[in-house]
């Protein structure tokens, strides 16, 4: 039987405090149900990232890549069980953490884990918004080529544009208030696989589908690197490195509630990812694009499906990226308006509403101008997947269940979620590697403002 560890130490967030929390009061308001918090979860991890599956398969295999997906799919499910579990147990305990990274220092007892936990969560939010603008931006050009073949825009010009509505959207004041939002991103995304999916069953089964080849990387050592770079990619896919600031939403008491949340985005996940990984790799093999939609519209020779199904998916994967941005603009949102706003004055009080306006307006440009220089988002990908979400997702969730619940050393919980640790520590600075590798291996064609978006 597992013993849970009472806290040795005294709340280092104490209610009184949260009262006197903007970030907290505003920004993380618990208002929402199971069913909303599904929805957050749903779009966190539930994107357009997906279509970069069959990308990862081609490092693998198709034995290799279905057992990492599931793998990995059955870890993220457990470690966040296991998250939301040190949650509900710290919320009895009459220290309800809104935040990852109090939650880490709390537990852990140690001040660093605290910054530590906000550079990485820092990282992992910017990085996805930036990457969620830079694909936004490279939807609207696809469709503005098909359209304009001879246009003269460039792709900097349509992530500016992309920009300018998230900076409007951003002005939405709470998590909660993006409820709808998700809503709307859960059918999204099982929209666009749809129709990616029925798109690359037609490309196979055409008259001349595109030619097949299953086979790894001559090389050995090349086939190992591929490997763990499509490991983290997975490991990307598959991350949310939010969950706690996700429970916060949700009415007190939260026990349970995200439980039922997390089996609403699993069961989407299931379809989503499965369908489009097999698909995909199916018709393209080792060819797959870093985005299989780019397969589907080669830039030699007419599409591989109708015009009409690509372009409805890419418009649905454009208005899921929206949400997208937004939910992992959150934490930064909230950081700011800890600092910045006065919980003694009202939510759209002048005092309020002008720094807010000001401070996510800066943040989304500064995204936005990042994403425009540095169009290098297969690459990035990865190396978000290794340094972020495997520490937040695949590591410390373990670590706190074993240091609040304290299973006996004997236990097979304990043992579980050593050798997880264990194991995704090492794929983690594999991973690292390997990213970083192929990103000075692409870097002859990285150049910034370009208008092509480097696989």
């Amino acid at each position: 039987m597992e013993s849970v560890a009472e806290p040795l130490h005294m709340d280092p967030f104490p209610e009184q405090s949260r009262e006197e929390d903007a970030g907290a009061v505003f920004v993380l308001e618990s208002k929402g149900t199971w069913w909303h918090a599904g929805f957050h979860l749903t779009t966190a991890i539930v994107g357009p990232t997906i279509l970069t599956l069959p990308y990862a398969f081609r490092g693998l295999g198709w034995g290799l890549g279905f057992l990492c997906l599931t793998t990995m799919g059955l870890v993220t499910f457990y470690s966040y069980y296991l998250m939301s579990k040190v949650l509900d147990h710290c919320e009895k305990a009459g220290r309800r953490h809104i935040r990852f990274r109090e939650l880490a220092a709390d537990v852990l007892g140690s001040g660093w884990m605290f910054y530590f936990v906000i550079v990485i969560q820092g990282s992992i939010n910017t990085g996805v918004g930036i990457g969620a603008i830079l694909l936004g931006g490279e939807c609207l050009q696809i469709m503005y080529s098909n359209i304009f073949p001879d246009g003269s825009l460039k792709l900097y010009e349509f992530i500016a544009m992309v920009t300018a509505v998230m900076i409007i959207l951003s002005q939405l004041p709470t998590f909660h208030s993006l409820r709808h939002i998700n809503l709307v991103s859960l059918l999204l995304s099982l929209g666009y696989t749809f129709l990616v999916v029925g798109a690359c069953i037609h490309a196979g089964t055409s008259k001349n589908p595109p030619p097949r080849d299953y086979s790894l990387e001559t090389s050995e050592s090349a086939r190992v690197f591929s490997a763990f770079t499509s490991i983290s990619i997975i490991a990307a896919i598959f991350g949310n490195g939010i969950l706690p600031e996700i429970q916060a939403t949700v009415a007190p008491p939260a026990t349970g509630k995200m439980v039922k949340g997390l089996l609403m985005c699993y069961a989407v996940i299931v379809v989503t990812f499965y369908s489009a990984s097999v698909a995909g790799y199916w018709v393209f093999g080792n060819k797959s694009n870093s985005n299989i939609l780019k397969s589907l519209m080669p830039d030699e020779g007419p599409s591989l499906a109708p015009t009409w199904v690509l372009g409805l998916a890419i418009i649905f994967v454009l208005l899921q990226l929206f949400a997208i941005g937004l939910v992992y603009s959150q934490v930064a949102y909230e950081i700011m308006e800890t600092q910045s706003a006065d919980v003694s004055q009202g939510l759209f009080s002048r005092r309020n509403l002008i720094p807010r306006i000001v401070l996510r307006t800066l943040y989304m440009i500064f995204c936005g101008f990042m994403a425009a220089m540095l169009p290098f988002f297969g690459d990035i990908n990865g190396i978000v997947g290794a340094i972020g979400f495997i520490p937040l997702d695949f590591i410390l969730p373990m670590l706190l269940y074993n240091m609040t619940y304290k299973p006996p050393r004997s236990s097979f919980t304990y043992w579980i979620n050593i050798s997880i640790i264990v194991v995704f520590t090492g794929a983690g600075l594999m991973g690292t590697f390997s990213s970083i590798r192929k990103l000075i291996l692409d870097a002859y064609k990285f150049k910034l403002f370009s208008s092509d978006v480097v696989d």
